[in-house]
């Protein structure tokens, strides 16, 4: 199996393609990395150096991929940061290639666009972009709660609620939305949850909340590369959110436990194919 990855890229940490691609191939997955960054770290810093790619030259390596004739060989396109609509709709095309070559080919979108504590990092049009776009070309979609909020607006933060506004997006394109890093004034204490909702059925799983002096960046995009992982290696939906979130789990507490601020993907990578905790997955 081969991914097309289309996102960022830092030399030192991992956020990203360089949170999600050694994960996708501890797993066996062959992963096609395309750069949209090329950054010395993530943002988070006070500083960071490096290149954003222009739109043009991002088509350029897609249109040199597609040159080889692979294309039919591609069996999910995976799009996580998308600074602006222009990339965006590269992104889009590079989806509908694919599509083209092999119908059964997957889109599994991380709509980064912001979270609870910062709001927006992204600009309106990237929003937009996000909604009228990608939403409808994708198969799994996988936000935050805020970005939940932004493409679904809902009024209630509890369980049903969050449950419905999933489920709209479903019937404008994706089958399956992860929503991560769940926190809701209905939830468990001291807990963090992700919340599956598909078209007829939807899951609830929850960890232990991991303290750290500062958060380590780039779990959600190894969510998204972890949870497509698995629904292409052929796993039910439960079972890829129950694989995902141990696995993620395992890798901060690896991380925490070194007293590190990136996350411990090489360090931890035997969790990403045998986790040592498991954790209960609870359809609704």
């Amino acid at each position: 199996m081969n991914v097309l990855s289309i996102q960022s890229h830092v030399s030192y940490g991992h956020v990203g393609n360089a949170a999600a691609v050694f994960p996708l191939q501890r797993l066996g997955i062959g992963v096609w990395p395309v750069y949209t960054v090329l950054f010395s770290n993530h943002t988070g810093y006070d500083g960071f150096r490096g290149p954003v790619l222009s739109p043009g030259a991002v088509g350029d390596v897609l249109d040199g991929i597609s040159d080889r004739g692979v294309l039919d060989r591609c069996d999910a396109v995976l799009t996580g940061y998308i600074g602006n609509p222009d990339l965006g709709s590269v992104c889009a095309g590079a989806v509908d290639r694919v599509k083209a070559a092999n119908p059964k080919a997957l889109y599994c979108c991380d709509p980064v666009m912001g979270d609870e504590d910062g709001g927006f990092y992204v600009p309106d049009r990237v929003a937009d972009f996000m909604r009228d776009v990608a939403v409808p070309r994708a198969d799994i979609l996988t936000p935050n709660k805020f970005e939940l909020r932004t493409l679904s607006p809902y009024d209630n933060d509890d369980l049903p609620g969050l449950v419905a506004a999933a489920r709209a997006l479903t019937a404008r394109g994706p089958s399956l939305v992860l929503v991560t890093s769940l926190e809701r004034p209905d939830g468990p204490d001291g807990m963090i949850e992700m919340l599956l909702v598909g078209r007829d059925a939807a899951w609830v799983s929850a960890t232990p909340r991991l303290a750290f002096p500062i958060a380590p960046n780039g779990a959600g995009d190894m969510t998204a590369a972890l949870f497509l992982a698995h629904i292409l290696k052929g796993e039910k939906p439960d079972a890829a959110l129950g694989k995902a979130m141990a696995t993620v789990y395992a890798v901060l507490q690896r991380t925490r436990d070194l007293g590190q601020r990136e996350l411990a993907v090489v360090e931890a990578q035997a969790c990403f194919e045998n986790p040592p905790h498991s954790f209960d997955v609870r359809r609704l």
